[in-house]
């Protein structure tokens, strides 16, 4: 597959994927989603591969959920070559793919670039990296993985706050709550990235398969409500209280909620 939204990389039995479009904060469309589906499998794939690091290009985002231009536009993030949005599928080859997938948070983590690295097995944040949810301030929502796995991994009042409030968490805040593994310098993390994903290569590859699996085994029934959840944002994206976060976020304004309560 010809890349233009993510590069691939593999070596020393390190994958590293990284989302190419920081002139738009690498938020994707559903050519992004496509590529990094493939990516993931190309490592699954390969058997010199041990372990995955999913990164972004730049110094200024990891990943800011969906290109909301794109949504305003078009009325959707677009699609893959197969006419399918496949967000789902990219979750679940995160969480299936037998070998442990290690975010590296360069900078801004948001809505669904949070997401993204809160499925990743572990996370390493930049010291300038940022978190947090921005769904009801743009029209959207992750009631699924984004949400109930999230309250698994920083309780249910942190996970309420997160969403309910749309704040931004600096890295040693994601730290102090358990939502990142480990914070290095900016200009260190992909180098501590590495030496992460090298302890993993020391390991034996099927303890860890049988590890991920059991992990995985506890929270597993989320993916029905995650396909639940992604009908309902389907059913809600082109509404008008969508229209109004998504326009209001764009137009740099404050939203006019009043007449949808």
């Amino acid at each position: 597959m010809d890349y233009t939204d993510i590069l691939y990389e593999a070596g020393e039995g390190i994958a590293t994927i990284t989302i190419n479009r920081p002139d738009r904060l690498n938020c994707f469309r559903g050519r992004t989603i496509e590529e990094l589906l493939d990516g993931f499998r190309r490592a699954w794939a390969d058997r010199t591969v041990g372990a995955v690091i999913l990164t972004a290009a730049g110094e200024k985002a990891f990943c800011v959920g969906g290109d909301q231009k794109e949504m305003m536009e078009k009325g959707t993030y677009g699609t893959s070559a197969n006419g399918l949005w496949e967000i789902d599928e990219l979750h679940m080859v995160i969480r299936n793919i037998p070998k442990p997938v290690i975010a590296a948070v360069n900078g801004y983590a948001i809505g669904g670039g949070h997401v993204l690295h809160v499925i990743c097995d572990m996370t390493i944040a930049a010291d300038t990296a940022k978190f947090g949810q921005a769904g009801p301030r743009v029209g959207s929502f992750d009631a699924g993985w984004g949400s109930a796995y999230l309250a698994r991994i920083v309780g249910e009042k942190r996970a309420r706050e997160i969403w309910f409030l749309c704040r931004q968490y600096d890295a040693q805040t994601a730290l102090d709550w358990g939502l990142v593994n480990e914070v290095a310098p900016a200009a260190e993390l992909m180098e501590a990235a590495r030496s992460m994903a090298k302890e993993v290569l020391a390991l034996s590859p099927t303890a860890l398969k049988f590890l991920k699996h059991a992990f995985n085994a506890d929270s597993a029934h989320i993916f029905g409500q995650a396909k639940m959840a992604g009908d309902g944002l389907s059913a809600f994206v082109n509404s008008e209280e969508a229209r109004e976060s998504r326009g209001a976020f764009l137009e740099k304004r404050k939203a006019d909620f009043s007449r949808f309560r």
